[in-house]
Order: structure tokens, then sequence, then C-alpha cells
């Protein structure tokens, strides 16, 4: 995962992460950590697949990101 922190508008804006699937919530745990060092005050994530027995969206949602799948 990588992008520019100038090109995001944050923190004006709010964010979403966008991803093909969620498992463990690893990624989209770190991609929501970085956005809200970057300033972000709300984010949410979307996924297009998700695993539940691995409980990925459970964990998102503990750290105060809404979740679709």
């Amino acid at each position: 995962m990588e992008w520019h922190a100038d090109a995001s508008g944050i923190p004006a804006e709010a964010s979403i992460l966008v991803d093909d699937l969620i498992a463990t919530g690893a990624t989209g745990g770190r991609g929501g950590k970085h956005v809200r060092k970057l300033g972000a005050k709300r984010g949410s994530a979307c996924f297009i697949t998700r695993l539940p027995d691995l409980g990925g969206a459970a964990k998102l949602r503990a750290m105060d990101v809404p979740v679709r799948t």
C-alpha cells in the first residue's frame, strides 16, 4: 500500500479504503492507522469479499472504522 500524503486532501476530506478482500484486517488496519496519522477525522472501508471467520471486519470496527462488504 502506497500513496502520497499531499495527494489525499487529508485532513480536509473524509477517507475511504477500498480493497478486494478483507480477511484478517491487517492491510485495512495499517491503512486506517496511516490515514489517521495523516490527520483524517473520519474514515471507512469497503471490500468486495469478506472472510468472516478470520475476524478482519470486527478488527476494523473495533478501531472505529465502518466496514462494508
